[in-house]
C-alpha cells in the first residue's frame, strides 16, 4: 500500500479541508498520515480512518514558532517512508519540498488561501518580504499545485506562469443530512425561541473580519441576536466590546465545537454572516467556508461584496450583501432581513439550491482525478 503523508500548520481537529483531503487519498488506497499540531485547546480527534500525528510545540507564535515548525516538521518527515507529500499552505512547504527530493517522493501543494497577502502580513514588510521570497523560490518547481477558488489561482498564474487546478472547500451534503445529524431546537440550545438569530460561525474570527462591526450593529436591531460560534484572534477584544456597549442580552458566545455540534447552532438561525473586509488581498479574494455551511443549512445570508463572494450571491440570490461596514448600514440590512417573512423564504430557498452546486460530492470527483495518477 502506497503512503501518503499530509501536512497542515492547524488543528487537526477543525480543519475540515484537510479532512476532506485525507478521506479522498484513502479512497483511492493510500495509507494516510496527518501531521498537524496540539493547541492548549485541541479537540480530540477520533473516528477517522487514517493516522493522525499532532506535534505539540514550545512556540506558539512569531518567528520562533515557524522556524520549530519547519525543523520539527522535517525532523518527522525525514524517519518516514512516504510516496506522495501534500503540503497545506507556504507554511508547510519548505520542508515538504525539501524531503520530496531527497526521498523522490510525489509532492502537491494545496494553498488554501493567497498566502503572502494576509492581514497578518500587510503591516509587516520583512516577514511579507521573507514568505514572498520563499514562494517565489519554490511555486514554479512545483508540478501540481491546487487552490480554492478561481481568483486566486488567476493571480497565481499571472505571477508564476503556472495553471493551478482548483477545488472549492466547500461541504459533503451527507453532513447536513437530518438523518445523520438531528436538529435541535432554539429552546434545547439554550437561545430564546422568539428571536431571529444571526450567526457568524469559524475557527477564523480574526482581524477584518467583520465582526466588530457586527457586534457595534446590534445597537440597533430590534427582533433578533447574535451567536457568535467558534473560535479567533479577536475573540476576546469582542467580549469586551459586548460588555462596554451593553449587549450582553443580544450577543452571544459559543466556544469552539466539533463540526458537527456546531452546526446544530447554524441550523436553528436565520441569517448567517460573513462580512470579511476587502483591505487585504487575501481577503479580497476569499471565498469563505463557512458561506457554503449557511448554504448547506439552508439559512439566509448577509455577506459583504468581495469578488468571489459576489459570484455566487448574484447567481443564486440566497441573501443580500452590504454596501459599506458602517454598524447602522448593517443593522439595517439585519433589520430588513428579519422583519421580511416572504423574502426570507425566498432567500433560504435559495440557499438550498446553492448548496446543490457547491457541496463536496462534486468537487471531490474533481480531486480525486488530480490524485488518481499518484496512486497507480
Amino acid at each position: 500500500m502506497k503512503k501518503a503523508i499530509v501536512s497542515v500548520i492547524n488543528d487537526l481537529a477543525t480543519d475540515q479541508r484537510v479532512h476532506k483531503t485525507c478521506m479522498c487519498l484513502h479512497q483511492l488506497g493510500f495509507e494516510v498520515m496527518l501531521v498537524g499540531r496540539r493547541l492548549r485547546d485541541s479537540m480530540e480527534v477520533n473516528d477517522r480512518p487514517y493516522k493522525t500525528h499532532r506535534m505539540k510545540l514550545f512556540f506558539t507564535k512569531g518567528v520562533f514558532f515557524y522556524l520549530e515548525f519547519q525543523v520539527r516538521l522535517f525532523l518527522f518527515l525525514v524517519f518516514k517512508k512516504t510516496h506522495l507529500l501534500v503540503a497545506n499552505d507556504l507554511d508547510t512547504l519548505l520542508p515538504n519540498y525539501v524531503i520530496s527530493k531527497i526521498k523522490k517522493a510525489n509532492l502537491v501543494y494545496d494553498t488554501h488561501e493567497y498566502f503572502c497577502y494576509v492581514p497578518e502580513l500587510m503591516h509587516r514588510p520583512l516577514k511579507q518580504k521573507t514568505w514572498l521570497t520563499l514562494e517565489k523560490w519554490l511555486f514554479p518547481k512545483l508540478s501540481t499545485i491546487i487552490t480554492v477558488n478561481d481568483s486566486i489561482a488567476e493571480n497565481y498564474q499571472k505571477e508564476y506562469g503556472k495553471k493551478l487546478h482548483v477545488i472549492k472547500n466547500v461541504p459533503a451534503k451527507s453532513n447536513f443530512s437530518l438523518q445523520n445529524n438531528p436538529s435541535k431546537t432554539k429552546e434545547e440550545l439554550g437561545l430564546p425561541g422568539d428571536k431571529k438569530i444571526v450567526i457568524l460561525q469559524g475557527a477564523g474570527i480574526n482581524v477584518n473580519r467583520g465582526a466588530e462591526e457586527a457586534i457595534e450593529a446590534m445597537q440597533y436591531v430590534s427582533n433578533a441576536v447574535f451567536l457568535i460560534v467558534g473560535s479567533g484572534d479577536v475573540l476576546e477584544d469582542l467580549k469586551l466590546k459586548v460588555l462596554l456597549l451593553k449587549l450582553e442580552n443580544k450577543v452571544f458566545f459559543i466556544k469552539k465545537l466539533p463540526f458537527k455540534e456546531m452546526l446544530e447552532y447554524t441550523r436553528v438561525a436565520d441569517i448567517g454572516i460573513s462580512l470579511d473586509k476587502g483591505n487585504s488581498l487575501n481577503y479580497y479574494y476569499s471565498l469563505p467556508n463557512k458561506l457554503f455551511d449557511y448554504f448547506h443549512s439552508g439559512i439566509a445570508v448577509l455577506a459583504s461584496s468581495l469578488v468571489e463572494i459576489k459570484k455566487i450571491m448574484d447567481e443564486f440570490s440566497p441573501g443580500t450583501m452590504i454596501d459599506s461596514h458602517d454598524p447602522k448600514h448593517i443593522a439595517e440590512k439585519i433589520n430588513f432581513m428579519v422583519s421580511n417573512d416572504q423574502k426570507m423564504k425566498e432567500w433560504k430557498a435559495n440557499a438550498k439550491l446553492a448548496a446543490e452546486k457547491y457541496c463536496w460530492e462534486n468537487e471531490e470527483a474533481k480531486l480525486i482525478e488530480i490524485y488518481r495518477p499518484f496512486a497507480n
